[in-house]
């Protein structure tokens, strides 16, 4: 009679210790492969990062091609081309002096005085620095200058006739104190050439 109860309850210890057996056998099995499963998910998440940051610098450098693209096709409809120095390969003021001798034949055929003139070699605000620094030199010139109005008109006219682009950011005029006939000039302008 013992012996039927424990036949009775043999088919279920037999079962349960094939469970404990089976489990026991595949724990290491099931927990490399939650380890390969994590270790698989954490490549790819570092690799979806990745190609998300090739993907932003891929898309700020056609943003950046875009802009040359433009600024190039705005120079072309300009009509005018940038000035080139003789020699390749100088810094920003040994490119821009050539140009800056063209503008002061312009002051001295229009019989202009020039109180001074400062310079800033590429103005960290120009575009052309900001997105072409590899190919243009750029510089502001600011002039102080003491003309009459005749004087001052045909230079600007002359000036804005000239054969090289260059951009006239401001003008400021006033007339002097003790002969309303002579001004004063403030005139900022940006030269280019190409390097």
């Amino acid at each position: 009679m013992e012996n039927e109860k424990i036949k009775q309850f043999m088919l279920p210890i037999v079962v349960m210790v094939l469970i404990l057996i089976g489990i026991i056998f595949f724990i290491p099995k099931i927990i490399e492969q939650l380890s390969s499963y994590y270790g698989v998910k954490s490549e790819i998440k570092t690799k979806q990062e990745t190609i998300a940051e090739k993907e932003a610098q891929i898309a700020e450098y056609n943003s950046k091609e875009q802009s040359e693209r433009a600024q190039e096709q705005e120079n072309q409809a300009s009509g005018k081309p940038f000035f080139k120095p003789v020699v390749e390969g100088m810094d920003t003021e040994a490119a821009i002096a050539g140009e800056l001798e063209e503008i002061l034949q312009l002051v001295r055929a229009n019989k202009i005085k020039v109180r001074s003139i400062t310079t800033d070699p590429d103005p960290k605000d120009d575009n052309f620095v900001q997105n072409a620094a590899s190919q243009y030199n750029v510089a502001r010139l600011e002039m102080e200058m003491i003309a009459n109005y005749v004087n001052y008109d045909n230079f600007l006219k002359e000036l804005y006739k000239h054969e090289h682009f260059l951009d006239i950011q401001s003008a400021e005029i006033v007339p002097y104190k003790k002969n309303k006939k002579i001004l004063l000039i403030n005139l900022k302008l940006k030269v280019y050439a190409k390097k």
